[in-house]
């Protein structure tokens, strides 16, 4: 519905010229006689369930939670690949310490899980499993995997028990307090893998060198990662920043009379493929009788979708310029015991409809004109968006262009695309390079919950700033 106009010259803010010459270029005269429309609109929008997200997130998570918000239960296990250096060696074979039937193996090998963050309680056991991956039907770098993809299918075939149980906590107490409280801990979760699956490794690369060139080779012939799968245990979420694989191992120097420690390290990061499984079942039904707001919930959860007033904002501006249309989403406050255990979305990013799984699947950053990103202001406890224009305009030309194209009535071509002049709202992570220009766009994998003024109460205002020639 129009609420209201507006008309506000843009003396002294739009000089345009028209002369021949460039004399008078930025300087306004009487003939071109520009003027501005203001005008509100009503915007709908309500909870969207989602089934599953692509799980390509910065981070990994392992526990299980119930979400204060919901009162449903988030569980969480992943799959983790492990990458190596290009032209990665070891010390020659000959300086490799041997055992008394004359060949090497390795010390010990271990996995690091390194977090930043947990919800819940820091001393509740919790419990996973830790399976090796089929190097024949590895974790593809050019496939896209979702929160709701059964992982179990990628455990090794000829080896279906678990390399290893272990029970953790979020906080290590097998370390001294000094060292947990220390600025340069970190805190992880330490897994001691079999003796023999390290010395394995090492023996690959005496084996071939090329397997260890680079992370393709290294994952398909050496080490095809890891399935860490949580099976017991209530209380705990566990945000991993990365994972690494130490494998130690003795050598000596060239006199050889020196023995030394040595390490291997292989590190889990972004650049190799992980993928993070969400147990989330029963939204629908919880949200079923909450239609007076609309909601965000993170992991895997419930985004919020706005229906555009598109049409609306043309009619009687068919030949007019929209030089803004901002909107603002307001957060309404949660319990405070909510507050405490989840967090609040710090970044929304606005896609439309019909691209969410193109935006992801192609690793697409927001590009100002289909999509774009608000962060939460908890000043003002909102998210605004300062100007969507560019995306109103491109829904209105496709409309009209393709309707022409098929030879339909804009009302017919509606009919058949009921997404045209829907977007959704979706809670995501931001990676930032040194200048702070968005480098990727991921799910937000963590916990997380927000309610948002709209729904069958509320209409979101969309203020629209048009230009026109008179």
């Amino acid at each position: 519905m129009k609420i209201k106009s507006l008309i506000i010259g843009l003396l002294g803010l739009l000089f345009i010229a028209c002369d021949d010459t460039t004399d008078n270029i930025g300087i306004y005269t009487d003939a071109d006689n520009i003027n501005a429309t203001t005008s509100i609109y009503e915007a709908h929008t309500r909870s969207l369930v989602a089934d599953s997200v692509l799980s390509n997130s910065n981070s990994s998570y392992i526990g299980q939670i119930t979400d204060l918000e919901t009162g449903l239960k988030v569980k969480a296990d992943f799959l983790a690949q492990f990458s190596t250096l290009e032209d990665y060696e070891l010390p020659p074979y000959e300086r490799m310490v041997k055992n008394e039937n004359g060949e090497f193996e390795a010390e010990s090998i271990e996995l690091r899980l390194y977090f930043n963050k947990y919800y819940g309680s820091d001393t509740n056991p919790m419990k996973m499993e830790i399976y090796e991956l089929d190097t024949a039907n590895v974790i593809r770098e050019d496939s896209v995997y979702y929160s709701n993809a059964d992982l179990e299918k990628y455990i090794n075939k000829k080896r279906t028990e678990p390399l290893v149980q272990k029970v953790f906590t979020a906080k290590d107490f097998t370390e001294k307090d000094s060292i947990l409280e220390s600025g340069s801990y970190m805190p992880n979760i330490r897994i001691t893998l079999p003796k023999e699956y390290g010395t394995h490794i090492l023996k690959k690369y005496y084996e071939n060198k090329d397997f260890f060139k680079d992370s393709y080779h290294f994952i398909r012939h050496v080490c095809p990662g890891f399935y860490f799968k949580l099976t017991d245990g209530d209380g705990t979420l566990i945000k991993v920043r990365v994972g690494t694989m130490n494998v130690y191992f003795k050598y000596k120097d060239e006199k050889k009379d020196t023995t030394y420690l040595g390490m291997s390290r292989f590190a889990a990061t972004p650049e190799v493929m992980q993928s993070t499984h969400i147990k989330n079942d029963e939204l629908k039904e919880w949200l079923k009788d909450k239609t007076d707001c609309t909601h965000l919930v993170t992991p895997a959860g419930i985004f919020t979708e706005m229906t555009l007033p598109i049409s609306k904002i043309y009619e009687q501006h068919e030949n007019d310029s929209i030089n803004e249309a901002k909107l603002t989403l307001y957060r309404y406050n949660a319990q405070i015991e909510v507050e405490k255990a989840i967090d609040v979305p710090q970044n929304l990013l606005m896609v439309r409809k019909k691209d969410i799984h193109k935006f992801f699947e192609e690793r697409r950053v927001a590009d100002g004109k289909s999509s774009y990103v608000a962060s939460f202001n908890s000043n003002y406890n909102t998210y605004s968006f300062s100007n969507i224009g560019k995306l109103i305009s491109q829904c209105m030309h496709e409309r009209n262009n393709e309707a022409k194209k098929d030879g339909l009535t804009v009302e017919e071509w509606e009919v058949k695309h009921p997404d045209w002049n829907k977007v959704v709202l979706i809670p995501v992570e931001l990676n930032v390079d040194d200048n702070s220009n968005i480098v990727s766009v991921t799910h937000d994998m963590g916990l997380g919950s927000a309610r948002l003024v709209g729904g069958d109460n509320n209409s979101i205002m969309i203020q629209v700033t048009y230009s026109s020639f008179q």
